[in-house]
């Protein structure tokens, strides 16, 4: 049997970090099994779906590098379908017909508070014939649940879970107007998709027991479930927009990799023994659903941040290169060239060493296209003095008559002026660097040099040397 996973959002917002989540495990479970995984978009909610809720989605599943099989399905576009399976259910008497009032259902939420109960509607038309309706009202169709006993769910993550039926009233699968529900469309859908596994999180347990009842008034096998626990704050708090709960794009624009997304993703939740850099192959070939823990995860930037450093040190120049030019771009106004491209290839081994993200990785590099003569920050302004003026004046003067420009070249030349001078090496790096870079910070002072190349790299110092 083909395993086929689906990842199911609703279009009211944009891919949340938890949605990525789910997509994330639902995605490597059927790559895992050489399966198929289904994007289905749940628009059902017809005035809350959107076009740019759905565009976030799809932009975002493509970001975190989730590919899914075929085209994504619309879940409104198959309503027609869904509201014939409702009939099959009203012929089966697994449903009937609903004429109660909004006002009539106000009245039972009321008295279900006033009880102390759980709101819910109390099945008054469950048994009453259709020849009884009142005049000009449209009526629902309701599912029949079962009154007495349980229903288990037989989970992969939760274990065995058992929902009394008592708790579960008879719910709406086609609304007044003939519009399916969601809960009816899911388990249409899944079943019509041939869906094998149903990943999620864990809120959505009372739904599974619903839709196993449905499953079982239509004599249709249900998927296998796991539910996974829901992701929390660093406080233990419920994830909010503080803690971390934004759009997947939003951790884009803040300069993370979508590499380092998936493994920090795949780890709130899932551990392979003490593993914690987790490469997508590996993640592919070791990903189960019983390394799925039982206890909420806790969302810490810290660790996100300190995992994206280390996929920045691990990228090739090249990538890391081609992701930072637009930043560059956009923050300059200017057109990269040919020549700066290669300058920031070149520098790409220092200047990511420091970098956690690929914005910081951006502003590290933007010495390399600045124009002369360049702007020196505070710091790095301090460190051009009257001294280290006449220092930068001598050493370029030296460097001047340099034929060959490279690296070991430049830095025995660096060294000598430095015991000429009688000054340790840092004395004379450090306006060096401030006069190159216009920063305090920077990959090594040889290989900038190198890489400005011998005219760039005096006419800076010449600058700041103000010669």
């Amino acid at each position: 049997m083909t395993v086929v996973t689906r990842f199911a959002p609703s279009p009211t917002g944009f891919l949340h970090i938890g949605g990525a989540r789910t997509a994330l495990f639902n995605w490597l479970y059927a790559r895992h099994h050489g399966g198929k995984f289904v994007l289905r978009i749940e628009d059902t909610d017809r005035e809350r779906s959107t076009d740019e809720a759905i565009d976030a989605i799809l932009k975002g599943m493509k970001w975190m590098g989730l590919d899914w099989d075929g085209e994504p399905y619309y879940q409104f576009a198959r309503r027609e379908r869904h509201a014939e399976v409702a009939k099959q259910l009203l012929e089966s008497g697994n449903a009937y017909y609903c004429y109660a009032s909004k006002e009539e259902l106000a009245e039972m939420r009321e008295t279900a508070r006033a009880e102390g109960r759980a709101p819910g509607y109390d099945g008054r038309w469950r048994d009453r014939d259709s020849s009884e309706s009142p005049a000009g009202v449209d009526p629902v169709v309701r599912f029949k649940s079962p009154n007495e006993g349980n229903t288990v769910i037989e989970d992969a993550v939760q274990g065995t879970v058992t929902i009394a039926n008592a708790q579960l009233d008879d719910l709406i699968l086609l609304r007044a107007d003939g519009t399916p529900t969601y809960m009816l469309s899911v388990i249409v859908d899944d079943h019509d998709m041939g869906v094998t596994d149903i990943i999620r999180g864990d809120d959505h347990l009372t739904n599974a027991a619903r839709q196993l009842q449905l499953y079982d008034a239509l004599n249709w096998a249900a998927p296998r479930m796991a539910h996974i626990p829901l992701i929390h704050g660093p406080d233990g708090a419920k994830l909010s927009k503080r803690h971390g709960a934004l759009g997947v794009e939003a951790y884009r624009d803040m300069g993370y990799l979508p590499e380092a997304m998936r493994n920090y993703l795949l780890r709130l939740g899932w551990s392979h023994g003490d593993d914690e850099i987790i490469s997508t192959e590996q993640a592919i070939e070791w990903f189960n659903l019983e390394n799925i823990g039982k206890s909420a995860s806790r969302f810490d930037f810290d660790k996100l941040e300190n995992l994206n450093g280390t996929y920045i040190r691990q990228a090739d120049d090249g990538y890391l290169t081609d992701l930072i030019l637009p930043l560059l771009e956009e923050k300059t106004g200017l057109s990269v060239t040919d020549h700066q491209r290669s300058m920031i290839e070149k520098a790409m081994n220092g200047l990511k060493e420091r970098a956690k993200s690929v914005i910081s990785l951006a502003d590290s590099s933007h010495f390399l296209i600045s124009q002369r003569p360049l702007s020196l920050d505070e710091k790095a302004s301090k460190l051009i003095t009257a001294d280290s003026s006449g220092v930068l004046n001598r050493l370029a003067e030296k460097l001047e008559a340099l034929s060959n420009w490279d690296k070991d070249a430049i830095e025995a030349i660096v060294r000598e002026s430095a015991e000429a001078e009688d000054l340790k090496l840092g004395k004379i790096a450090q306006p060096l660097r401030a006069a190159l870079t216009g920063t305090t910070v920077s990959p090594g002072i040889f290989d900038v040099l190198e890489i400005l190349g011998k005219e760039e790299a005096l006419g800076r110092i010449r600058d700041a040397a103000k010669i």
